[in-house]
């Protein structure tokens, strides 16, 4: 922190307020809850008075500030907005006025911002282990916090705020070229599709079953396929013992995959180069298409689409999670469109070129989500 600027305990400047409010049963109170790592507070279902258990509620006021004493270790803190003036929220979010003669609400919004700050309380909470951990509000006075004059708080909340918004703009920017790409790709699909034959995955891309002599001392890596269309990821090798009689298959790059206990949700996804070796359990339908009748970029495309999805649903019978499971023959069956080879190959060129724009977009991304960080350690060092 800036050694010119007092260190002032947060006790000097805030003020625990409870505008207590009797609940009544014919009543809606409008109600807000806070989001961890900082990213202040959000709007939650009213709460009805006849529905709660509650007695009592405490009104907030705009510009206040609050947290939760349950996660607040893990920077569940924030200010009230002028939206949620006279919104309510339970016992566990303490409200805190400021003396805003010396504290800028908006300064302390942004200095809360700073992970380095919530260890620093939490050092000072109570309760065993961190979700039992609660921390009241002597633990926030007793907190000393950097405290420059109130022109140069202003002048720190101004560049803060013009960086912040420049963040989300280029970020909003970014989504929606995303957006906008993806949407293209739908687009071209569908017109792709339209009167084409169909064939069943049984004769398109057929199951292919290579099974993994398991031995003593050897390792295997398991693959593993995220729901949503999210792709595929790595999970840790296997030995002899943790293996037992499971029955493991090798994968090989290209392969059309499904986690039959998941397909209905989108974990259908292809092998990568980088998945080669990994292997997977019965769980995993491999499936390979002919060649010359499909791809499986196409192929995989087509089932993460609505019509996939629902085809993919109605061939997993069974109730919600575990209990719908993607039947062998039923996929077998499910008929798909198969333009000519070269359609499809060419829609893979415009899905890899997608893909890589995708890729470019979310490392932008992240490199925007480090400049926040950065321009917060630098404010707080008198260095912005």
């Amino acid at each position: 922190m800036n050694d010119h600027w007092p260190m002032v305990p947060l006790g000097e400047v805030l003020t625990h307020v409870q505008d207590i409010v009797d609940v009544r049963p014919d009543q809606d109170y409008p109600n807000f809850g806070i989001y961890s790592f900082g990213r202040g507070v959000f709007s939650k279902s009213p709460i009805h008075g006849g529905k709660t258990s509650a007695t009592a509620l405490y009104r907030a006021k705009a510009e206040q500030f609050v947290y939760s004493r349950l996660f607040a270790f893990e920077g569940a803190y924030g200010v009230v907005p002028d939206g949620f003036d006279g919104w309510y929220v339970s016992n566990e979010f303490p409200l805190l006025n400021a003396d805003v003669d010396r504290l800028k609400p908006a300064y302390m919004h942004w200095y809360f911002r700073l992970p380095t700050t919530w260890v620093a309380i939490a050092t000072k909470s109570t309760g065993m282990g961190n979700r039992r951990r609660r921390i009241h509000p002597e633990a926030i006075f007793a907190h000393r916090i950097p405290l420059p004059d109130r022109s140069e708080q202003d002048r720190i909340v101004a560049k803060l705020d013009a960086i912040a918004a420049r963040l989300h703009a280029a970020t909003t920017e970014q989504s929606a070229i995303a957006a906008e790409t993806q949407a293209m790709l739908r687009s071209a699909f569908d017109r792709l599709i339209i009167d084409v034959p169909r064939l069943p995955m049984s004769d398109a891309a057929p199951l292919i079953r290579r099974p993994v002599h398991i031995t003593m001392g050897g390792a295997y890596p398991e693959l593993g396929i995220r729901s949503f269309g999210k792709g595929t990821f790595h999970k840790p090798a296997l030995d002899y013992w943790s293996v037992g009689t499971k029955k493991l298959y090798r994968i090989e790059p290209g392969d059309l995959l499904f986690n039959n206990v998941f397909a209905w949700e989108g974990a259908i996804a292809v092998a990568q180069p980088g998945d080669t070796g990994r292997v997977g359990s019965h769980r995993f339908i491999t499936c390979v298409p002919r060649v010359g009748i499909a791809t499986s970029d196409f192929l995989c495309f087509y089932f993460l689409t609505p019509e996939g999805i629902e085809r993919i649903g109605k061939a997993s019978p069974g109730g919600a999670g575990r209990n719908r499971t993607l039947g062998l023959d039923k996929l077998a069956q499910i008929e798909v469109p198969v333009p000519p080879i070269e359609r499809q190959l060419w829609f893979d060129h415009l899905q890899a070129k997608t893909r890589e724009l995708h890729a470019a977009l979310d490392e932008s991304a992240s490199e925007f989500e480090a400049m926040l960080p950065a321009a917060l350690d630098r404010a707080f060092k008198g260095e912005l």
